[in-house]
């Protein structure tokens, strides 16, 4: 958004001086930097007056500065928002580490293809360097490998295709060589970093190669400015540099086809054709750079086109002079062809300003001109930084009492949670629509469970839009979106799992949906239409519902008789999922004040998993787990370790037509304990509380359990379900302490599209959420006190932890240090140890948690006394009308 001055008032703004004393918060040298970093239509309109210390120093007054926060940064800004602007001491974007998991997740690591460039809120933009080796999902990875460009677009924290998603139209500088000698060509081109050079914080990231060029970048939600720095050398009295723009390397991957197109003016339009990240079709998008700022005395010397001379020799290249557009049609395959513009100009700073669109290259250069209209980049890095202090601040903490380690891991989680899904409003270039349109939906698999809660808490108005998105997504393909990447539907990995998602909305906004723009006539029924109807290709999208309301599971070696297809496989996860997604339509038909056989159908639907329950499978001494089945009821035996860390076969749980165990991801060990909507029913199913614990505890101990995956995610909390709290809370503190840090390799897999993200924040706020529900467990916070902030209801809630201990941070708190929850009150009235709800955690005041450090009382207490104690099951009447 460009800022503006306000236009009702001609006058600068009236204000005093307050005492020096008062008036000067910070230095006056702070001042002068804090003042250079605003944007120039509030240094035009800054109202200065005369402060005291150590001399006379002229300063924009505070008063000034809150009214500039309020009616130029953002108009519609609400009172928390303006709160986070004015209060400038606190930066918690000075908290974030971009760089934790972007180590290789080279043989077998755990990389988590974390993308550290630079990028705003839900951008579609993200822009940051691509390096030579694979795999680097996000294109770049913390090590010594060669830097091949810096592109516009890219995703965070994904599997998919290990060379990764796109890497589109990348830049790369270039020096000390002649026009048509100039090493275009990507192998002859690529260079190292220098060592220690990479550096980024919200909003920027820069690097310097070891040729001494230093690389910039800042950006906004579709367009952004790249900044070269060449070295100097004394005899450069007319130094000509160069940058390679290039059309057809995304990521090394898979270019089809695609145009560029150069203006003597210094501006170059591309458009391609590549492959999607993660399915099978291909995508195009455009993008426009403009290099001629309108007040620089910067000037292009020269340019043209290079090009392999044919696909049988794509290293041999040629260089074109003056030379303003290549082509290259679509084809079906792809292409080794190397080509795109080279362009020189007589400076040693060449900065460029692009913009990116999925509608034409025109719209991308509109795209740029309407965000970055006037080239600033100290506004286009201090606005992406204030809308991350202001995303950040939605949890406000207070830095000094806390662990500097909570910190960084709290705040650069938060960060990562709020990257994706890519806002792509107004670039849809599928169909006209009023809704917004957001992609990188990638997947709901991987979301469902920790990224869209958060959102709920944090950020309800984004998550409105997304959820928009989904619905609208029903509204013109019949179906709710699962994995869309590149604008494109790509494979469904277990159930529809954006239902879960819509049904979580209705259950926590269903009621006031329509303040937030979210028809919930049309979000039941995009529910309703995907738990009912099969699509012909339930891989890519939907369910294989014929088969669900045929048998009340999934049967294995089954041909569906309408000729719907899919990848026939996971047939076990897939049913707990289904179950999962029918019980999100329960909740939605609740929350909208739906039929009362609506409600019923749904429940029975949802408890449709136990029919996957083998009771004669045994293991480690436990009996009755999760198995195939075939048509004729007869259970088709998998070892319940199969696809387990330990698996000593090495069995494909994967997406492929070779997974022969049932589960997707996971172990029957591991999918046995999920039924998030009536884990009661899973304890009855293994026998009673003691034996559930019991299965619990081996889980862990006989290495069962992945923490990179997200079948795992609820299970270090599920001692809740036993009345074991206790145990909880230390098992939480194992496996964020074993598998969480701040180094590169400080995520124990891909963060997913800020999925690790999401469950990591969780733990350390001591909240879990329940899938499609308002409740969360609770329990011992990783920090001593937090405030959250709805941007719908505009509360504050304060929780504080009574009797905080930091000898507690750490995988093994000694014994007697206080990490057990106590007691739990809102606002003063007594709750569970165990749930909290979901309008306690936003609806404003104070949660004080209390925790001591006596084990055996602990262990007696449980969640405490009452009915409704224990955490919701379908089985024991839970999750029933509000």
């Amino acid at each position: 958004m460009r800022h503006e001055t306000s236009k009702k008032r001609k006058e600068p703004y009236a204000t005093q001086c307050e005492h020096p004393t008062t008036a000067l918060r910070l230095p006056p040298a702070q001042y002068a930097s804090d003042v250079a970093r605003e944007p120039k239509e509030f240094r035009k309109s800054m109202v200065w007056c005369t402060c005291w210390s150590r001399g006379t120093v002229m300063t924009p007054c505070d008063t000034t500065r809150r009214m500039w926060a309020h009616e130029l940064l953002q108009p519609a800004l609400t009172f928390l928002a303006l709160a986070s602007v004015a209060n400038s001491q606190t930066n918690l974007t000075s908290l974030v580490n971009l760089f934790i998991g972007t180590a290789s997740g080279a043989n077998g690591a755990s990389g988590g293809n974390s993308f550290p460039g630079s990028a705003v809120p839900h951008a579609m933009v993200k822009v940051g360097i691509d390096v030579s080796t694979a795999p680097r999902q996000a294109g770049y990875i913390a090590d010594n490998s060669s830097i091949t460009g810096i592109s516009l677009m890219h995703d965070e924290g994904t599997g998919g295709n290990t060379n990764g998603g796109y890497g589109i139209f990348p830049l790369f500088p270039l020096r000390n060589c002649t026009f048509v000698s100039c090493p275009v060509r990507l192998g002859a081109r690529q260079a190292l970093r220098a060592a220690g050079a990479d550096a980024a914080r919200p909003g920027y990231f820069t690097t310097t190669f070891v040729n001494d060029i230093k690389l910039e970048t800042t950006s906004t939600r579709r367009a952004g400015l790249i900044r070269f720095s060449y070295p100097i050398a004394p005899i450069d009295i007319n130094p000509v540099n160069h940058v390679v723009v290039d059309l057809t390397n995304d990521l090394q991957r898979s270019f089809e086809g695609g145009s560029i197109d150069i203006s003597p003016s210094g501006r170059v339009k591309l458009g391609g054709t590549f492959l999607q990240s993660y399915g099978t079709d291909n995508y195009t998008v455009y993008a426009c750079y403009d290099f001629n700022a309108p007040d620089s005395t910067t000037q292009l010397t020269a340019f043209g086109t290079y090009r392999s001379v044919s696909t049988s020799a794509p290293t041999d290249i040629t260089i074109t002079q003056n030379n303003t557009s290549l082509s290259f049609p679509f084809q079906p395959s792809v292409s080794p062809i190397q080509a795109g513009a080279l362009l020189s100009f007589n400076s040693s700073t060449i900065l460029a300003r692009f913009g990116v669109s999925f509608k034409s290259a025109d719209q991308a250069c509109v795209n740029a001109e309407e965000e970055i209209p006037d080239w600033d980049w100290v506004e286009v890095e201090e606005a992406s930084r204030s809308q991350w202090e202001e995303v950040l601040n939605r949890v406000a903490t207070d830095p000094a009492k806390e662990d500097a380690n909570v910190l960084t891991l709290f705040y650069s989680s938060l960060y990562r949670a709020s990257l994706v899904p890519a806002n792509l409003t107004n670039e849809n270039p599928y169909w006209t629509s009023d809704y917004p349109f957001y992609d990188a939906l990638f997947c709901s698999w991987d979301t469902f469970r920790t990224v869209h809660p958060l959102l709920s808490i944090t950020s309800p108005r984004e998550w409105a839009e997304i959820v928009n998105a989904y619905i609208d997504g029903w509204r013109n393909t019949g179906y709710i979106p699962e994995c869309r990447a590149n604008t494109k539907a790509g494979y469904v990995q277990g159930g529809s799992d954006g239902m879960p998602i819509l049904g979580d909305f209705a259950a926590k906004y269903g009621a006031r949906s329509g303040e937030l723009g979210v028809p919930g006539d049309d979000l039941y029924q995009a529910l309703v239409d995907t738990a009912e109807n099969t699509p012909p290709d339930w891989y890519r999208v939907g369910r294989q519902n014929t088969a669900w309301k045929t048998f009340g599971y999934i049967p294995t070696a089954w041909t569906d008789p309408s000729g719907s297809t899919g990848l026939p496989t996971r047939e076990a996860s897939r049913a707990y999922e289904y179950a999962l997604g029918d019980f999100a339509v329960r909740q939605a038909a609740i929350a909208l004040n739906k039929s009362s056989a609506d409600i019923a159908k749904y429940t029975n639907r949802s408890m449709n998993f136990v029919n996957m329950w083998d009771p004669n499978v045994t293991s480690d001494g436990f009996s009755g787990f999760a198995q195939r089945r075939y048509v004729n009821g007869s259970f088709a035996f998998s070892p319940p370790n199969a696809c387990s860390p330990v698996d000593p076969v090495g069995h494909s749980c994967s997406r492929g037509d070779d997974n022969n165990v049932g589960f997707y991801q996971s172990s029957s060990w591991e999918m046995s304990f999920f039924a998030p909507h009536s884990i009661a029913t899973i304890v009855k199913l293994m026998g009673g509380t003691d034996t559930f614990l019991s299965r619990v505890n081996n889980y862990f101990s006989k290495g069962y359990f992945q923490a990179g995956n997200e079948p795992s995610f609820e299970l270090p909390w599920i001692y809740h379900y036993g009345n074991r709290p206790d145990l909880s809370a230390l098992r939480v503190r194992e496996i964020v302490y074993k598998n969480f840090n701040t180094g590169i390799k400080g995520l124990p897999g891909n963060d997913d599209s800020g999925a690790m993200a999401s469950l990591l924040a969780f733990h350390i706020m001591g909240l879990y959420p329940v899938a499609a529900s308002t409740q969360l467990l609770i329990g011992s916070p990783f920090l001593s006190s937090y405030t959250i902030r709805n941007n719908f209801f505009t509360t504050e809630t304060k929780f504080t932890v009574n009797g905080f201990d930091n000898t507690t941070l750490t995988p093994a708190p000694p014994a007697g240090s206080k990490i057990f929850v106590k007691s739990v009150t809102v606002n003063g009235k007594p709750g569970s140890l165990c749930w909290i709800d979901f309008y306690d955690v936003v609806g404003g005041g104070e949660v004080v948690i209390e925790v001591d450090g006596d084990a055996s009382a602990a262990a007696l207490r449980g969640c405490g006394e009452g009915a409704n104690a224990l955490p919701d099951s379908l089985e024991t009447g839970g999750f029933g009308p509000k």
